[in-house]
């Protein structure tokens, strides 16, 4: 959204008498809030969201089929590669539920959707 298109949402919805030079000044603060990743992540808007749930869907997907893959060959290489593989989808499941539980807490009751 550029600096036009959010004067005239302003313009349009300026419930509040602000003088132009205010208008301009509040704009400009907002455009570096939303510059600011961490400030994003704090405030709950973050756009990267959707890639941890992806991966340990992925992860577990990978993890499951190199097991049985492994198993049913008896091959080593596939056994070591589950041994890598089901730690770090672990992690980043226990991530996950983390995530899901710290939103679930600090927005009342109201569950978080993932994707």
């Amino acid at each position: 959204m550029d600096d036009r298109e959010m004067w005239e949402m302003w313009a349009m919805y300026d419930e509040v008498r602000l003088s132009p030079r205010e208008r301009l000044v509040l704009l400009q603060i907002e455009k570096g809030l939303r510059q600011d990743r961490r400030f994003a992540r704090r405030m709950g808007d973050a756009p990267g969201e959707v890639w941890l749930p992806v991966a340990v869907l992925l992860l577990g997907i990978a993890s499951a089929f190199v097991a049985v893959v492994g198993v049913r060959t008896s091959d080593p290489a596939l056994l070591c590669c589950f041994a890598l593989l089901w730690p770090l989808t672990l992690v980043q499941a226990l991530s996950l539920l983390c995530r899901a539980l710290r939103h679930r807490t600090g927005s009342g009751n109201q569950v978080r959707p993932w994707l």
